[in-house]
């Protein structure tokens, strides 16, 4: 990860969680629990969640695996992962976080039936590795889990053109005091592959025998499921 962005998203880290909310009108929620149903997660089930920020998408896996099940959460800025421990003790739920870079991970190939990552692989400095990087720790058959915006629908667009290049940076740099920072989100998530050009990326890898997309939300977001190999 670039220092410039690591330095981005730990002088955002404290207000992370409102603005989310308040820019997405609590939607986000709704995204994350259907990554988790799709992902098929059981109970006694090893999850890794990458790029977990303040920790919601771990938590939400966490209720899926239950109390035999083992979920790690992972991201690159400490800053933004010392949030996350305190959320799950809050809901008595046992999470283990570490500092890792997602195209990176140290953990031993096969360490786990799901990897995930929301809203972080375009703020990697090479998605291709990381997708790698995570199919790697994952069992044969088990499934990469990726969340993240993209060009909505014919319907939906204009509303959220005028959302994302006026809304998002005028509320998130209120809520931050860093509008540069909810720039830069709008920015790249507009720039970044959608549907069918992530899924060639996915290919790309080599690391996937089953590649699909489920477009939320009238496509201002995307989850792509991976079946690794």
């Amino acid at each position: 990860m670039s220092r410039e962005v690591h330095s981005m998203f730990a002088e955002i880290a404290g207000s992370y969680d409102r603005a989310n909310s308040m820019l997405s009108l609590g939607v986000h929620h709704h995204w994350r629990r259907r990554t988790v149903t799709l992902s098929g997660a059981q109970p006694g089930d090893r999850v890794l969640d990458c790029a977990t920020g303040t920790g919601d998408l771990a938590i939400s896996f966490k209720k899926a695996v239950g109390k035999d099940g083992v979920v790690v959460g992972t991201d690159f800025c400490a800053d933004m992962l010392a949030f996350a421990p305190a959320k799950a003790t809050q809901k008595g739920l046992d999470i283990q976080w570490e500092v890792q870079d997602a195209m990176h991970l140290t953990y031993a190939d096969d360490s786990f039936d799901i990897a995930s990552i929301a809203f972080g692989i375009r703020n990697v400095d090479d998605p291709l590795t990381a997708l790698r990087s995570m199919a790697r720790v994952v069992r044969s058959g088990g499934r990469v889990m990726v969340l993240e915006f993209g060009r909505p629908l014919w319907w939906m667009k204009p509303f959220f053109t005028f959302y994302s290049r006026v809304v998002i940076p005028l509320v998130g740099g209120l809520v931050s005091g860093k509008r540069d920072a909810y720039e830069y989100l709008t920015r790249t998530s507009a720039a970044f592959p959608t549907g069918d050009e992530f899924l060639a990326l996915m290919n790309e890898s080599g690391m996937f025998r089953e590649r699909r997309t489920v477009p939320l939300t009238g496509g201002i977001a995307y989850l792509y499921i991976g079946v690794v190999r």
